[in-house]
């Protein structure tokens, strides 16, 4: 078999439907951008619609294809409901779903406010968790589907000066495996891509001090910072039919930092 056969056949993803939400950002654009070199056809959602519909133009000039994006928000079920709706009247049926919204804030722990904090979770784990609910369903009735969640170097042990998120990524750990026990037996696979650090600009400024950056590379035997394109390969990986066996995993992709210890 030639090279790019078996490529394909392995990792391929033509036939397959992408729904990235929070696509419109730093890192899932980027995996929604390899699932659709991959061969999916691609719906990417955001709490931003001109930034979902930015990203979209940008991967349907690299693919030469036409795609599908949509403002969202992930505390809102009705709004989840409404551009599922939307995705099945365009393309029938969804086959992998990235959930990938969520906020982060620097706020020291004694001045955390009640509503800062509930802003944080529910970005997070509730977000997670009702888009599994609204198409997680849709997959079980069908009998297959890939759900991969975004965890983080944060869920455990968890890091210094993001206290609601690390408590959300930890939910999101959670969630992830429970719902791969219960969805396995109607072929739904769920799993968690866990990051390490890959900052963005806001990062950079709110959380990155010259000391704590490095800490973070000290800690880091790579000792250096992730770029969004390396989580493209395990994307791939975890939405195709190479991971059929894989469910409840939380894969590190961190350079190592998950590892450290002295």
């Amino acid at each position: 078999m030639e090279v790019k056969n078996f490529l394909d056949k392995t990792f391929g993803l033509n036939g397959k439907v992408a729904v990235v939400i929070g696509g419109g950002g730093y890192l899932c654009s980027k995996m929604a951008e390899g699932l659709a070199n991959a061969g999916a056809e691609l719906a990417i959602l955001d709490l931003r619609p001109a930034n979902a519909e930015l990203k979209t133009k940008e991967i349907e000039t690299i693919t030469s294809k036409k795609f599908f994006s949509y403002g969202i928000d992930v505390c809102d079920k009705k709004s989840i409901e409404e551009a599922y709706k939307k995705i099945i009247e365009r393309y029938d049926s969804v086959d992998i779903l990235i959930n990938g919204a969520g906020i982060n804030d620097p706020t020291p722990f004694f001045k955390i406010e009640k509503e800062k904090w509930n802003d944080v979770l529910s970005s997070q784990v509730t977000g997670t968790m009702l888009c599994c609910q609204v198409f997680g369903v849709h997959m079980v009735e069908k009998g297959n589907g890939s759900i991969i969640n975004i965890s983080s170097a944060s869920a455990g042990p968890p890091l210094s000066k993001a206290f609601a998120y690390s408590v959300a990524k930890a939910g999101i750990k959670n969630l992830t495996m429970n719902l791969a026990r219960e969805w396995a037996p109607y072929g739904v696979r769920v799993n968690a891509i866990r990051p390490g650090f890959f900052p963005t600009e806001w990062n950079k400024r709110n959380f990155i001090t010259p000391q704590r950056e490095s800490d973070i590379l000290n800690h880091t035997p790579m000792n250096r910072y992730g770029i969004p394109d390396e989580l493209i390969g395990c994307s791939i990986w975890l939405a195709s039919e190479s991971s059929s066996f894989v469910t409840g995993a939380e894969i590190a992709i961190d350079g190592g930092f998950s590892c450290m210890t002295i």
